[in-house]
């Protein structure tokens, strides 16, 4: 198999990036028992500006700086990366209206799954939770699909 048509850009990115991911995840966890999901820092950010029930809940409220912290340390990790260790940035070619469209999907299945990517595919999938085997089934499966028709139909205009 020529891996070059599926990484043209190369797969040693994509491999460091994992690991780091990995290495913070596990950090979080052993450090402090927590689970790193990135989702939940919306729902947290909601708590500082709405009394709404389904923001406020307890759990949300109590969590809310670390959840934020973890949040903020993702970003400027990022920022990091391509500032100080001169990591190359990938601009998308992706309009604002599509991507604004794909962020509201997104929302949409990250509330609908009760977590994203990170949380399911990263924590939940390691501790061979169920519910997040099923999700990233899902999350894959849908991500193939939208990936073939795109494709099919002359890619992102």
């Amino acid at each position: 198999m020529d891996w070059s048509s599926i990484f043209p850009m190369g797969m040693a990115h994509y491999l460091i990036g994992g690991l780091l991911i990995g290495a913070g995840v596990s950090w979080l966890f052993v450090s402090t028992g927590l689970m790193g999901g990135a989702s939940s820092f919306l729902t947290t950010v909601w708590t500082y500006v709405t009394k709404d029930e389904r923001f406020n809940t307890s759990s949300n409220v109590s969590s809310r700086t670390w959840r934020n912290v973890y949040a903020l340390g993702l970003a400027l990790g990022a920022l990091i990366g391509v500032r100080m260790l001169g990591l190359e940035m990938s601009v998308t070619e992706v309009s604002p209206w599509q991507l604004a469209i794909g962020g509201l999907i997104t929302g949409f299945g990250v509330r609908l799954s009760s977590g994203c990517t990170s949380g399911h595919g990263i924590c939940g999938m390691a501790l061979l939770d169920l519910d997040s085997i099923l999700a990233v089934l899902v999350f894959l499966s849908t991500a193939i699909v939208v990936a073939h028709l795109v494709t099919a139909f002359g890619g992102v205009a």
